[in-house]
């Protein structure tokens, strides 16, 4: 059964969201209730100064539950930045830096962002993650971008991985081809880059010298740039990475996720490149693909992956295991909990999931989570006790 469905109880007027994905919804093997989420519609608060946010093009939570926004206040249109221009044309609005720190309640904690000596900021932000000491990951997808950066929680630059310039190839080790984002091995001290919107790879790097590590490509073999067909779900799996090479994500048993996106597919790897298995999701999806982001439930286990969904616009829930969808919520929208290009995800260690929306999306929302289920702390990636 497809579409979204109204879950019973209704919470000061807004439906709990749920996607059936059959008559019940737990699958075999699973006790605990599949999640359930309802959008805050109170979240972020207004922005200070005047600000307003651009195409959203990334989210991430750090150990602190804070919520890292990364917005590209170049999207803005005239109209939108009028309180900018010279002379004002408008009461408002003017662009918000392009990244923004908010506390669980929506309030602006801290910004930051931009051009700066010693590194080169990106044409196009693009993915924001935050590693297990607190360093701040940018990285981005504009024409000459092949760089990835990393600044201190008060945006104090610290080190750059690549550089801007003329794209390359997927054989390059001395820089990025328009990097989507990142991923971090706590205990190997690594850095993962899906990259990206020009090369077919993940390419891995130590996180605090830059050194490069290793690399490889779909199936866990070399990388090459020969140009795909457009994807036909009739047709035999792509033998490479599509463009973008999407996201990345690595489980705390050591499986590597990425977001192969216009093939519409999740492929597994080990932490040296060898392929494990693979997960259609949604296949017959054409336009911009299906797979757009994904994170990880902060269970013990991490039982589900919830995946992003840019071209059908809604966020699924599926049994990490094996790639199954036993839920899902939104639609293609403007009204509080439906999405436009919804493009990145992140969940807090209470199960609370948000979202950033791209394209004239431009805003990022928060989804609770609601019903019976239980969901015990999340074991930091630094091996330290739960919090």
């Amino acid at each position: 059964m497809r579409g979204t469905v109204l879950v019973g109880l209704l919470v000061l007027g807004i439906p709990i969201l749920a996607h059936a994905a059959g008559d019940d919804p737990k699958p075999p093997g699973i006790s605990s209730e599949i999640p359930r989420f309802q959008v805050d519609p109170s979240w972020p608060k207004p922005l200070p100064n005047d600000w307003i946010m651009g195409q959203a093009s990334g989210v991430a939570v750090d150990a602190q539950d804070h919520v890292w926004v990364l917005q590209r206040p170049r999207t803005l249109t005239d109209d939108e930045k009028a309180a900018s221009l010279d002379p004002p044309r408008t009461k408002c609005c003017r662009p918000a830096p392009p990244v923004l720190e908010f506390a669980q309640d929506g309030t602006l904690l801290r910004s930051w962002g931009g051009a700066g000596d010693g590194y080169d900021w990106p044409e196009n932000e693009h993915g924001i993650q935050i590693d297990p000491q607190g360093f701040v990951w940018i990285a981005g997808n504009g024409p000459n971008d092949g760089q990835l950066l990393k600044f201190t929680a008060d945006g104090r630059f610290v080190l750059q991985i690549g550089k801007s310039g003329a794209q390359t190839n997927s054989s390059d080790l001395t820089r990025l081809g328009r990097p989507a984002n990142v991923d971090f091995d706590a205990e190997a001290r690594e850095v993962y880059v899906a990259d990206g919107y020009y090369n077919h790879r993940i390419i891995v790097f130590d996180m605090q010298t830059g050194a490069y590590k290793r690399h490889w490509g779909a199936y866990g073999e070399p990388p090459t740039d020969e140009k795909l067909p457009p994807y036909d779900p009739a047709a035999a799996p792509a033998r490479q990475f599509s463009n973008p090479v999407h996201c990345v994500k690595i489980a705390r048993d050591g499986l590597v996720y990425v977001c192969d996106r216009a093939n519409d597919r999740i492929q597994v790897f080990h932490k040296d490149g060898r392929f494990v298995k693979e997960f259609l999701v949604e296949a017959a999806t054409r336009a911009n693909g299906s797979v757009w982001e994904l994170a990880l439930w902060p269970d013990a286990a991490q039982t589900y992956l919830l995946n992003a969904d840019g071209a059908n616009n809604e966020v699924r829930t599926l049994l990490r295991e094996t790639g199954q969808t036993v839920g899902a919520f939104g639609r293609n929208g403007r009204m509080a909990g439906d999405f436009h290009w919804v493009h990145n995800l992140a969940v807090d260690s209470h199960g609370s999931v948000f979202t950033t929306e791209v394209d004239t999306g431009k805003r990022a929302q928060k989804f609770l989570l609601r019903g019976d289920m239980v969901l015990r702390k999340r074991a930091p990636s630094d091996g330290t006790a739960p919090r």
